[in-house]
């Protein structure tokens, strides 16, 4: 089928399903470190914006610990394994991937044995967690995974997935502008970050299990002994008691398949270690 287009040239129509495709291919990124290509057409700019918005309302409505210790643990664990990661990013031609960041760590006052992350690295955890952290490598376990999900534009990929579905492929910046209300769906989809619940809905099994992966690398790069992941995550295993496993864990493969898979991944991540 043709159309004519002014000055009579000739083109031929894309069928609806030829565009979605091209459009899916040409919306393809690179994860560093394990090179899976995902599905990513929404621009930074976009992304961050959105983030930063959310976090600020969730922070809010939070209580922010107390313990100046504690916070400072998290602040400090977490700018190491920020600085660590985007000089890997710099050194590797893709510092572009953290352009627009602006990290940061808090620790919010609560039972609830979780952390999160959202674009543009802000990250959030919960004092609940700490005591199966232990100390600053256990922390560091879990601020590599939180960041391995920032870094990797976990989030833009799912929201991707969701606007496609949602929207047939209609770029974000027209649906900010024409469809709020769906792009606000596929924003919940993605993150559903609130003053109540203050949780993030669960990323698919490949994009936890990818930044269990990458997180190993990346509390490495900063320092912290990869080896030490695995005795994080037995505690975790054994805190669930046999009952539901914590929130943090619960879209995960099994204990035992998540700390084998963890446990094949050390010898990638020792390769970055350098004791501090």
């Amino acid at each position: 089928m043709r159309r004519r287009i002014p000055g009579g040239r000739q083109r031929r129509a894309w069928p609806v399903a030829g565009l979605v495709t091209a459009l899916v291919v040409a919306a393809c990124t690179t994860v560093p470190i394990t090179g899976r290509r995902q599905l990513n057409f929404i621009p930074d700019s976009q992304m961050l914006a959105l983030s930063f918005q959310q976090y600020a309302e969730f922070l809010r409505g939070q209580h922010e610990s107390d313990d100046a210790k504690a916070s400072a643990m998290v602040r400090r664990v977490g700018r190491r394994i920020a600085d660590a990661v985007e000089r890997y990013l710099r050194e590797h031609g893709r510092g572009d991937q953290v352009a627009g960041y602006a990290w940061e760590f808090h620790l919010i006052e609560s039972d609830e044995v979780n952390a999160w992350a959202m674009p543009g690295g802000k990250v959030v955890v919960y004092t609940g967690l700490l005591p199966l952290c232990r100390d600053d490598t256990g922390l560091a376990v879990v601020l590599g995974h939180e960041v391995a999900h920032a870094v990797a534009r976990h989030g833009a990929e799912r929201m991707s997935q969701a606007l496609l579905a949602e929207l047939g492929g209609a770029v974000l910046d027209e649906a900010l502008r024409d469809r709020p209300e769906e792009t606000r769906r596929a924003w919940m989809s993605a993150y559903a970050v609130g003053a109540t619940y203050g949780a993030l809905l669960p990323f698919s099994r490949t994009q936890e299990s990818e930044a269990d992966r990458l997180g190993l690398v990346f509390m490495a790069m900063a320092g912290y002994d990869p080896r030490a992941a695995v005795d994080f995550w037995t505690r975790m295993a054994r805190a669930g008691g046999g009952q539901a496993p914590p929130e943090f864990m619960s879209t995960h493969p099994s204990d035992a398949r998540r700390i084998r898979d963890i446990r094949a991944h050390l010898g990638e991540a020792l390769r970055y270690y350098a004791p501090r």
